[in-house]
């Protein structure tokens, strides 16, 4: 009987074939597009999770105590260099790096802003986040008095390629000193607060002018993906603050938050749609065929068969949208994380908010299997009107009204 009935439910679904048609590529557009967006949201999350992770925090960073409130040289780890070899031979530690920082106004003939410069190693910060890929312009060299400028910092000292910095700031003696650095490269790391302040220059030359023992650092930043990890470099370094990505930037969890909102409310959306999609075919094609099941209840088959009829009709129709919609979004996925979308034209405001120009798409399985629950409750939400109109149906009357 089953066997029966699913073939009335198919051969019905697909009746008026046209309608159908356009139900079934409505529920695949709708469903590729909301795919698409939840894609480059995630997408764009993780890229400035990601960049920040690579261009400062890692998974993990350690910073002497009380060296957060007060971020003087003064408060810097002592043994940095010896605490980074121990950290390295940890299970799950993928790259550890040391970085020196010095608040202090950098200044040029006509501008000048308070900035931050940060003692880096070029190899190291390669190894440990891709330094490199976040040059805008120029080159990644120290040569010469070299020093690479965050892209904002650039255009609030209107620097170029070439142009003269000078840093001043107090040494670890506490005098003023000054020096003078020349551009050799503009980076962008999708963290607000590098790109508006951050000045690099070759780690060995701010100890240098500083007056500060190499051994020293300001921060040691973990990249490792051990969940334990970081209990285990707490338990070990207790005199040292040791901070979570998280921890050091609670609004990228609340972004999370809201985009995870903001999906929501485009999923609920595009599920009406699809709801009323449904919900119009059925209740038209039941209109349709009124005297059919007038006859087929008058006969004597059981209320529930025709039941079980409908709501096969109305799964039919969203599980083929659903399998065209899947493909759909899946292959503009593939392409937006490959290829990504170019928004160059927005790149001023994009940049001010430490984005990037080019926004990739992510793809998780949970947008495919989300949407296929919210697909199916929704084909069977939509048959509840059209089963009450055949439940109320008097067979008798039916039959004589549409002879």
């Amino acid at each position: 009987m089953f066997k029966t009935i699913l073939k009335l439910a198919y051969k019905n679904s697909f009746l008026r074939l046209s309608r159908t048609i356009l139900v079934i590529l409505m529920i695949a557009v709708s469903m590729s597009m909301m795919l698409s967006l939840q894609g480059l949201y995630d997408g764009m999350t993780l890229n400035m999770i990601e960049s920040i992770k690579r261009s400062d925090s890692g998974e993990i960073s350690l910073y002497a105590k009380g060296y957060r409130l007060d971020p003087d040289i003064k408060n810097s780890i002592s043994n940095a260099s010896t605490i980074r070899k121990e950290i390295e031979a940890l299970d799950g530690v993928e790259a550890v790096t040391l970085r020196l920082g010095a608040e202090g106004l950098g200044s040029t003939a006509r501008k000048s802003s308070f900035s931050t410069v940060y003692g880096i190693d070029l190899k190291d910060e390669e190894k440990f986040g891709r330094f490199s890929e976040f040059l805008k312009r120029g080159e990644i060299s120290f040569e010469k008095r070299g020093a690479i400028v965050g892209i904002e910092l650039a255009k609030t000292l209107k620097v170029k390629i070439g142009s003269k910095i000078i840093f001043s700031t107090q040494d670890s003696h506490g005098e003023i000193s000054s020096m003078v650095i020349k551009v050799r490269g503009v980076v962008q790391t999708a963290n607000m607060a590098l790109d508006n302040t951050a000045i690099y220059i070759e780690k060995s030359k701010l100890y240098d002018f500083l007056n500060i023992d190499e051994t020293k650092a300001t921060q040691i930043a973990v990249r490792g993906d051990n969940d334990r990890l970081q209990e285990s470099i707490k338990t070990a370094y207790p005199h040292l603050d040791t901070l979570s990505f998280l921890e050091l930037y609670p609004m990228m969890k609340q972004m999370e938050d809201v985009m995870v909102i903001f999906n929501g409310v485009t999923f609920i959306i595009v599920m009406l749609v699809v709801f009323m999609g449904i919900l119009g075919v059925m209740y038209v094609s039941i209109l349709d065929r009124i005297r059919e099941f007038g006859i087929m209840l008058s006969i004597g088959m059981h209320y529930g068969y025709i039941r079980l009829q409908i709501i096969l009709e109305a799964l039919l129709v969203g599980v083929f949208g659903y399998l065209l919609g899947a493909l759909l979004g899946l292959v503009i996925l593939l392409y937006l994380k490959e290829y990504g979308v170019d928004l160059t034209a927005f790149a001023d405001g994009l940049e001010s908010f430490g984005m990037n120009t080019t926004i990739y798409a992510d793809i998780k399985l949970s947008y495919f299997s989300t949407t296929f629950v919210a697909i199916i409750m929704a084909s069977l939400l939509s048959v509840i009107l059209p089963l009450r109109r055949i439940k109320k149906l008097n067979p008798i009357e039916v039959i004589k009204a549409n002879r």
